[in-house]
Parts: structure tokens; C-alpha cells; sequence
């Protein structure tokens, strides 16, 4: 599993979000009393571009770093091989040459390295292709958790369980304290949920995707929303609302 150091840190003037250690070159800025969030009419964040939430299964998209394991049958060189995909996605396979499987899945690859063997002249190749290891979409957990960290998102993942693969909200976490930043296009979106509410069945345990930042329990972040918090909104509904840049 993928460990790797987070933090939100505190400037005069306002919050910065800054993503670190791998996550995206991008930083959100807003303020501690809500200056600077424009708070949308909506009952959930949107998902990033490119992701299509219409169905159950969320398919893992191939990125750089990730481990693939390719097996072709009745071809020794490509017989149970791991590969490591580069920094874009390339990864160079024997018999057929470097090929780019960035944003593809798995089963998808194994239909480029299918047509890339055969016009190098094997005939009807059985190619299977499976991720070994996911390095490249993550969520970054941090706040009052039991392991605060960078986990791997395969398949659907929702807010709760993110927070229970770092091992659950520590004694003291404040559960109407839990913030989830996300990049969506070129927006910076953050949105405040109360995990009490969600045990509950108030509302929808809300997904989380690659590169989402999930803080919990840290009031400084509940601070951007001060203006916007009454007693008893969170109890039936999140706060979404966009990071305006200054």
C-alpha cells in the first residue's frame, strides 16, 4: 500500500490546499470564515472529467507506475511477464514494442497488444492482461484517522470506506468535521459532510475518486464554512461549493 505525506496547511489570509508527493500540480486557495467558496446548489460534488458514473463498476484506467501482468499463451517471452508502465503510460513489451496503455483498462490493453502481435506476424494471439499492482489513481486520506496516507482507488469507492481502509476516525475525530477537495475540469470544488449524518442514512455515503483529498475531523476545515453552517444542515444535506481563485 501507498504511503505518502500530506498536510493543510495554514497561511495568514487563507486555507491552502497544497497536493503533494505525487498528487496534481495544483493548488486551492479559500478563506477560513468561507471567503473565496461560492456555495452550488447541489446535493453531491460532481466527479472529475472523464469519469462516467452511469454504471456500478468502476473500471481502473491504467496510468504511469502501475504494474501490469501479461501472459501470452504458447509465447515464452510473454509468459506471465510484469511490466512497469513509465512516467506516460508507456511500457515497452517484448515482440511488440513500446505501446501506451495510459487511461486504458486493463482488458482494453490486452486488445492494443492483441493487433500490435499480430501485424508482428503471430498468429491469433491469446492475451490476457492484468493490473498487478495500482500505483497511479489515488485518494489522499489525512486528519484524525487511524493511518493517515495515500491509498489506491480500484473499483467504486465511497467516502466511508476510504476512511475505514486508514483504519477509521480516531477518539476524538469531530465526524461533522470531514472535508473532500476534488478537481473538476479546471474547478477546485471542496464539500463538508458529517459522517454521523451518513451512518445514519440521512443522506448518501458519498464516492470518492483519484487524486480527491478526504480530510477528516480538522475544524480548520469546517472553518472555511463557517458563514455557511446553521444548526442541523449538515444532518440532511453536504455544503458544495466552488474554490474561487483570487
Amino acid at each position: 500500500m501507498i504511503r505518502r505525506s500530506f498536510r493543510v496547511k495554514i497561511m495568514s489570509g487563507g486555507i491552502a490546499l497544497a497536493l503533494l508527493s505525487g498528487c496534481a500540480g495544483t493548488k486551492a486557495l479559500g478563506g477560513t470564515n468561507g471567503e473565496g467558496l461560492q456555495v452550488v446548489n447541489a446535493t453531491e460534488m460532481p466527479p472529475p472529467d472523464g469519469i462516467d458514473t452511469s454504471g456500478s463498476v468502476r473500471p481502473y484506467r491504467l496510468g504511469p507506475s502501475d504494474e501490469i501482468l501479461v501472459d501470452v499463451i504458447g509465447v515464452d517471452e510473454l509468459k506471465e511477464r510484469k511490466f512497469v508502465l513509465d512516467g506516460a503510460g508507456n511500457v515497452a513489451v517484448p515482440l511488440a514494442g513500446t505501446l501506451n496503455a495510459d487511461g486504458l483498462t486493463a482488458e482494453q490493453f490486452a486488445e492494443r497488444l492483441t493487433q500490435r502481435l499480430q501485424q508482428n506476424y503471430i498468429r491469433e494471439p491469446l492475451v490476457s492482461v492484468n493490473l498487478n499492482q495500482a500505483r497511479s489513481r489515488f485518494v489522499t486520506i489525512d486528519g484524525e484517522v487511524g493511518k493517515p496516507g495515500v491509498y489506491p482507488v480500484v473499483g467504486k469507492l465511497t467516502l466511508m470506506e476510504s476512511v475505514a481502509r486508514a483504519e477509521g476516525t480516531g477518539e476524538f475525530a469531530k465526524l461533522g468535521d470531514v472535508v473532500i477537495f476534488r478537481t473538476v475540469g479546471a474547478s477546485q470544488m471542496v464539500a463538508l459532510y458529517d459522517l454521523g449524518a451518513i451512518r445514519r442514512g440521512a443522506y448518501a455515503d458519498p464516492e470518492v475518486f483519484p487524486g480527491d483529498i478526504v480530510v477528516v475531523g480538522e475544524s480548520r476545515g469546517r472553518r472555511m464554512f463557517q458563514q455557511f453552517v446553521t444548526a442541523g444542515t449538515l444532518l440532511v444535506s453536504p455544503i458544495v461549493a466552488l474554490i474561487q481563485r483570487r
